[in-house]
């Protein structure tokens, strides 16, 4: 079908229907009225379906032409948004790719941070947890959950992984614990947050408490609540609903301004790490390194 349909008929549809004036959609797109009724008017034959019914002078959309110029109008604004990068080059575009966790809480407020001190550059976060997106090539920085080797990226080490459970303060009142006496066995028996793996190297509850020096001797409780992504089991402890497996680093706001409380003395190292990469084989522009040196800058010391 659109093999037959002219594509400029769609942005004179879209030009008439947003102007409900045939004389109106014409100026803006420098054709006459009469090109565009005749434009209208073939479309309407391709389609077999009339997109506006006409009295005199008025104009509305029927409710076929109402559907397709929703449509229409979120496609072209797509095409718009898409070719922007391409058209200018006043605001020079850095973008990043990052998964959900380490996006949602500690990268996030960072790049506001960078772009307030950065006026000129366009920011672009990439949030994915698909190994494949995250190291894709097209982006000029990355942030792997890794060991520290990548074959494409020369990567520096942001975060180290270390993991205890956290709780909110209300949380620990609520019951009656003292966190720093808590162990293993104690947390085992608590109101456990746990997440998906999405990742065969993440760790959850199970890994975790199989890793302790002095595994527990109860089987740990069924996960009271288990949720699609990391930041959400992080969102439920900080509102009190049970004990998440908190990466003490990723954390470390959040611990320092007291929203949630580490439980115990035992953490687990993974050995791996969110590292901040650059392209090994791409020349990497001045903006991009100045955000790579912002974010290394904001690492625990």
């Amino acid at each position: 079908m659109l093999d037959k349909i002219p594509l400029e008929a769609f942005r004179v549809f879209d030009a008439a229907a947003r102007f409900m004036n045939f004389s109106r959609a014409g100026r803006e797109l420098n054709i006459t009225q009469a090109a565009v009724s005749r434009r209208i008017k073939l479309l309407e034959e391709h389609l077999g379906r009339a997109l506006f019914t006409r009295r005199g002078r008025n104009l509305a959309l029927t409710a076929d032409g109402e559907k397709l110029f929703q449509r229409i109008r979120a496609m072209l604004e797509y095409l718009e948004e898409s070719i922007e990068p391409f058209l200018s080059k006043t605001s020079p575009t850095v973008s990043i790719a990052a998964s959900g966790s380490i996006s949602h809480l500690w990268l996030g407020h960072r790049l506001k941070n960078f772009a307030k001190q950065s006026p000129e550059l366009t920011i672009r976060l990439m949030t994915t947890d698909s190994p494949l997106e995250l190291a894709a090539e097209t982006n000029d920085l990355v942030i792997l959950y890794s060991t520290g080797e990548h074959p494409r990226w020369h990567l520096t080490l942001l975060l180290p992984e270390e993991l205890i459970p956290v709780a909110s303060p209300a949380y620990l009142e609520q019951r009656g614990l003292d966190p720093q006496t808590l162990t293993g066995n104690d947390i085992a028996g608590l109101d456990l947050i746990d997440y998906e793996r999405f990742n065969a190297h993440w760790i959850s509850y199970r890994q975790w408490f199989s890793r302790l020096a002095s595994p527990p001797t109860r089987k740990p409780a069924r996960p009271r609540l288990s949720f699609s992504t990391y930041a959400m089991a992080i969102a439920a402890a900080v509102d009190g609903d049970g004990v998440a497996l908190g990466s003490v680093a990723m954390l470390a706001a959040q611990i320092e301004r007291g929203e949630l409380v580490p439980l115990g003395k035992e953490t687990v190292q993974s050995g791996y790490g969110y590292y901040l990469g650059l392209p090994r084989y791409r020349t990497v522009e001045p903006h991009a390194l100045r955000l790579h040196q912002h974010l290394l800058s904001e690492t625990p010391a």
